[in-house]
């Protein structure tokens, strides 16, 4: 049989006839890289047969190609529909744009409230200084009370709680403690303003079991040694046996002991005036012989506060309420601060 019957084609051969217009037509938009479904005169791709290839025999490698830089021609292209930022809009600006104007002008009352919030830190608070604040509220009742009571109840209160040498010596501990509750002067005397602000800001510091122990370290330890001296000249005959009952109360060594103790915790340029101006004060009232045994006292008392320096600075450093002389100056804010081991204050590297 020869190859010119009809309706017989080799495979990959050409088409003749009628179909062949079709025929390149098809390969024409084969090689335009249209795909499949939209060829003229062609079916849309299905799953089964060679059909959803496209023309058998034709290669596909060029549709391929020619589609995949289309697509990421046409993701390139923006959406007409999306909106358009103008950089003239006043919606285009960021939600995060820092403002230009300052922090109090943003937030009236800023200055105010964080002032009344440093002055509000030198008076005593329940739960910011709890031992101040009580014992506080009792030595108010009894001021109250020795300035509106019978003098005569009044006295004889006193009396019962003076820290003298018959009185220690029958009940030292109950004496001791009810010595502590009354302020010579009245609650405007200048002790009950320097038990305030000092005890406040000892606690505020080193905690309200360390404050209190700092403030019963010298009433006790100041009492006693002023107390034991009179008793032993009053057995030596140097002093009259009257000596054995006088008055001795209040809260004036625990103040001392606390201001000598706090002056510990604060910056040298602040330590150093306030021990002089404290201490000067007390050195006057000894050189008029008023009182020497309480004058003394009170200069007792001051050591016995200073002496405490290195235990309340490491309390201090536990609560991170004190940091050493080499500390004392802030780097700028937002620079990191390298860290350094504790230093004395004293300590001449410090100065």
């Amino acid at each position: 049989m020869d190859g010119s019957i009809t309706g017989h084609r080799p495979r990959g051969a050409a088409p003749t006839g009628p179909d062949e217009p079709a025929a390149r037509r098809g390969e024409a938009v084969e090689r335009a890289g249209l795909p499949a479904a939209r060829r003229p005169g062609t079916a849309g791709p299905t799953s089964d047969g060679p059909a959803a290839n496209g023309l058998d025999g034709m290669p596909r490698q060029r549709t391929e190609q020619v589609a995949a830089p289309t697509a990421r021609c046409a993701a390139a292209v923006p959406n007409p529909a999306a909106p358009v930022p103008s950089a003239l809009s006043l919606d285009a600006a960021p939600a995060s744009a820092p403002s230009a104007a300052p922090a109090h002008a943003r937030r009236p009352g800023g200055l105010a409230a964080r002032a009344a919030r440093s002055v509000g830190r030198l008076l005593p608070t329940p739960p910011g200084t709890p031992f101040t604040f009580g014992y506080a509220t009792v030595l108010a009742v009894t001021s109250y009370v020795a300035g509106h009571a019978d003098p005569a109840l009044v006295r004889a209160l006193h009396q019962a709680s003076s820290t003298d040498v018959a009185h220690l010596v029958r009940y030292p501990v109950a004496v001791l403690f009810a010595s502590a509750l009354w302020i010579v002067g009245g609650i405007l005397s200048p002790y009950a303003a320097g038990f305030l602000l000092v005890l406040t800001a000892l606690e505020r510091r080193i905690g309200a079991a360390r404050a209190a122990g700092v403030f019963l370290l010298g009433h006790v330890v100041a009492t006693l040694a002023t107390e034991v001296p009179v008793g032993l000249a009053v057995w030596a005959g140097r002093l009259p046996g009257s000596s054995l009952h006088r008055f001795d109360y209040g809260i004036s060594f625990g103040v001392a002991a606390s201001v000598g103790s706090l002056a510990g915790l604060l910056p040298p340029w602040l330590r150093w005036p306030l021990l002089t101006v404290f201490g000067s004060v007390l050195a006057e009232d000894l050189i008029t012989l008023d009182d020497p045994m309480t004058n003394w006292g009170h200069l007792l008392a001051l050591a016995l506060g200073v002496a405490t320096w290195p235990l309340v600075r490491r309390a201090a450093r536990a609560r991170g309420g004190f940091r050493s002389g080499r500390d004392l100056t802030r780097p700028p804010t937002g620079t990191p601060r390298a860290a350094s081991p504790d230093l004395d204050a004293d300590s001449p590297a410090a100065s």
